[in-house]
């Protein structure tokens, strides 16, 4: 039986994911197999002994100390994709915030209360809410994963002109990608011909604070930003000063700051990206199903900190190693299993920067003992016998 913790409120569905006869689900587990949750911030000392993998029902796993994870053999997931069309449709709200004044004139028209002539005073003051259309203006999409795809190839279907620009693309999101979308051969041509830009990347080293007072200054005069991804992409200090100088017209955030709040031409969404109970559906149910591949079978789908590696589970037992990526360390557990009179009939080994992990089935009349051999190896983090 599995231990599973809840560390927030996790839709039903998901949790349907995992059988009663196999998984036992508490909110106050205090030694559990597998974690999961959502925006909860896990501290580095609940990953106690025996913690085997963690569940994010969301794609941002900046809540969990995902280096600390790796290091104790703990495997973290999370669900990119399930709240893509949640996202999407924030995003095509933000463009047409940043569009036309909505907020500016819905707040004004609030003003009108307990007045007479309201139809009069809004035909005369609607002039100062007015702004273009999208339709027939290029939008730069920056990162092509399963959000900034459907972005992509809804807006062109709504007459924009859209040019794409991710330079590790995947082949699903290649395939996913409208004909329609043209592809920048760099950044800085992106921003120079964009009225409008919309962020899809990750918040990493490489990207952290990337709208900064250079990449401003290469930016189209006049452009209109619309962040869902995070507030990190963009410095504060950067963007008030482009938006004062009249390079950014308006920025549009679903990750607003102290910084962002009671400027006119910046838009605050309080992160209503993913807040749909379809988007909290599709993240639990996907988090919940990878949890049980792996404490059941072994199997690895969507790791942030580990290889996806999957094999079919044939009912045979199954020795699943998790091993810094380095030569010959799976050597000595074969050989292992040799000793035992074990036949490996099928294997897998994936590696994702400076970890491994492999499956073997094998054929053995008993693996008594095995995991207390196998992790006294050089270099072994984890080993489990299925």
């Amino acid at each position: 039986m599995f231990k599973i913790l809840t560390r927030n409120k996790i839709a039903d569905c998901g949790l349907n994911e995992l059988p009663k006869e196999h998984f036992n689900i508490s909110d106050n587990e205090k030694s559990p197999d597998g974690i999961i949750l959502r925006s909860y911030v896990l501290p580095e000392e609940e990953l106690t002994p025996g913690l085997k993998a963690i569940g994010r029902a969301g794609a941002g796993v900046n809540n969990i100390p995902v280096d600390a994870c790796a290091e104790k053999g703990i495997v973290v997931f999370n669900t990119p994709g399930a709240n893509a069309n949640g996202v999407k449709e924030i995003v095509l709200a933000g463009l047409l915030l940043a569009s036309r004044d909505i907020v500016g004139g819905i707040n004004w028209a609030q003003g009108l209360v307990g007045q007479t002539g309201v139809a009069k005073a809004v035909e005369k003051g609607k002039a100062e809410f007015v702004g273009p259309e999208i339709s027939g203006k290029r939008l730069g999409v920056i990162g092509l994963g399963a959000i900034g795809v459907l972005v992509a190839n809804v807006c062109r279907s709504l007459g924009m002109s859209v040019v794409g620009y991710d330079p590790f693309i995947s082949v699903a999101g290649a395939w996913s990608l409208s004909r329609g979308v043209h592809r920048a051969s760099d950044l800085d041509s992106l921003l120079a011909e964009c009225d409008y830009i919309s962020l899809h990347v990750p918040v990493n080293e490489d990207t952290k604070g990337m709208f900064n007072k250079e990449m401003f200054a290469k930016c189209k005069k006049g452009v209109r930003i619309i962040n869902s991804a995070r507030a990190e992409l963009v410095e504060d200090a950067a963007l008030l000063s482009a938006i004062d100088d009249g390079t950014v017209y308006c920025y549009v955030t679903d990750f607003p700051t102290e910084n962002m709040l009671g400027h006119k031409r910046i838009v605050p969404i309080p992160h209503l990206g993913a807040s749909t109970p379809e988007s909290e559906d599709n993240c639990a149910t996907m988090a919940a199903a990878q949890l049980r591949e792996y404490l059941m079978y072994g199997n690895i789908k969507n790791s942030v900190n580990f290889p996806n590696c999957e094999l079919p589970y044939t009912g045979k037992k199954r020795v699943c190693v998790i091993h810094r990526n380095l030569p010959k360390v799976i050597n000595p557990v074969t050989a292992i299993l040799a000793e035992r009179g074990s036949n490996i009939s099928n294997m897998i080994m994936k590696s994702k920067g400076e970890y491994a992990y492999v499956i073997l089935d094998v054929d053995c009349p008993s693996l008594d003992g095995v995991e207390e051999e196998i992790i006294k190896i050089d270099n072994i983090i984890n080993v489990r016998v299925i």
